[in-house]
């Protein structure tokens, strides 16, 4: 799979679902078992709580989180004493979940756990630095549409995002959906070169300095009271606002476009990377969409290659 070969190239790449069931975990245990690791140091971790075998909401059958010999992971206390697998203990953080704390060990053969590790940006960044006294080359971070800051160019340098079935039954939303959020991540990054303002809230909108603006700077997140506002204001020219990368966007698509149709832009301070976009067509109901026309239809909207992992596996299985 080429996105592999990408993934070496960074430091640290978050593997993202859309939404619960979309393959996210799937994706993940494909790079794993894909990555060289005879001589390149990986780290695993979770900002959720991942590698279960039975989905909490669901009630389905998920994949579990398969480690290989010599890689290192950071996991809650409790799923630390759960895992099954031999391993080496390197640190316990002061670091704390509703888990326990965070402990970061080494594999010492191949095995299964349950990940559940910072739960938050801070202490992923903090647990990520101190993986250079390990010699860790690369972080993979399994995220989650609900946390979605772990994507954020503030934490990972690229991500990998995964879509399906379970994000939506038919096909024309599942790929609006996807194609939207593609479309925020990959917002140009901000030039910096027009009168600006800031703002941090909807009561900032006001007074001369921001009708005089071209550029709006916005502090926090950038919803859709915020946007309406200021697409109401682009009868007097062009608007650019600008955020600090696109986890900060909880605009909704219809408006977003409509902002963009009138003249108005977003751009992001902080840019990430998307190395892939993985597809699982099969949802926990039990709808099934033909793979090879939704991996079509979507690398046509997005223009960007588009991955089945659980059929590639098959037949890269079927090939060797």
């Amino acid at each position: 799979m080429p996105f592999i070969g990408e993934i070496l190239k960074y430091r640290s790449v978050s593997v993202v679902g859309l939404a619960k069931n979309a393959g996210k975990t799937e994706c993940l245990n494909y790079i794993i078992e894909r990555l060289p690791i005879d001589y390149f140091n990986v780290a695993v971790t979770s900002v959720g709580i991942d590698g279960e075998s039975l989905d909490q909401v669901t009630s389905t059958a998920k994949p579990e989180i398969r480690l290989r010999e010599g890689m290192f992971f950071a996991t809650s206390e409790k799923h630390y004493r759960q895992k099954r697998l031999l391993s080496e203990l390197y640190d316990v953080s002061d670091e704390t979940t509703a888990l326990g704390r965070v402990v970061t060990a080494k594999a010492l053969a191949e095995g299964k756990v349950l990940l559940s590790g910072p739960s938050s940006a801070v202490g992923l960044r903090r647990w990520m630095s101190s993986l250079k006294d390990f010699g860790v080359d690369l972080v993979l971070i399994d995220g989650a549409l609900s946390r979605m800051s772990s994507a954020s160019p503030v934490v990972s340098e690229a991500m990998i995002l995964s879509t399906g079935a379970a994000v939506s039954a038919n096909i024309r939303e599942l790929v609006a959906r996807t194609a939207y959020m593609v479309e925020l991540i990959e917002l140009p990054l901000y030039c910096g070169t027009e009168p600006e303002v800031s703002v941090s809230s909807f009561s900032d909108l006001t007074g001369e300095s921001f009708r005089n603006a071209s550029v709006v700077k916005v502090e926090g997140a950038l919803t859709d009271r915020l946007l309406q506002a200021v697409k109401n204001e682009l009868v007097n020219g062009e608007r650019e606002l600008v955020v600090n990368d696109f986890t900060r966007v909880f605009a909704s698509r219809d408006l977003y476009h409509a902002f963009v149709k009138r003249g108005g832009r977003v751009s992001v301070r902080m840019k990430s990377r998307l190395l892939a976009v993985c597809v699982n067509p099969v949802a926990p109901n039990g709808i099934v969409m033909d793979s090879d026309l939704l991996c079509r239809t979507l690398s046509d909207e997005i223009g960007l290659p588009v991955y089945d992992i659980v059929k590639n596996e098959y037949q890269d299985r079927k090939g060797s």
